[in-house]
């Protein structure tokens, strides 16, 4: 369940990327420039727990008993 405040996965990576081009660019002061990297570290590891999880849901299918077990790929 996303919490009410919870931005989405494309809003923080879009932000992320906002603030990339700032601080490229070069031209900021840096006590705001080390605020925006903060921010930026802190926006990248939601993205990659949110990667996570969806890559954690994408590997599991619904077995005939209807419960959720691991996708495997057999090699026969």
């Amino acid at each position: 369940m996303v919490k009410e405040n919870e931005k989405s996965f494309e809003n923080n990576l879009e932000e992320l990327e906002n603030i990339v081009k700032k601080l490229e660019n070069g031209d900021i002061p840096l006590d705001d420039a080390i605020k925006n990297f903060n921010q930026a570290m802190e926006l990248s590891k939601k993205c990659d727990e949110k990667l996570k999880q969806a890559e954690e849901a994408l590997t599991k299918i619904v077995n005939d008993d209807n419960e959720l077990e691991d996708f495997q790929v057999s090699e026969d």
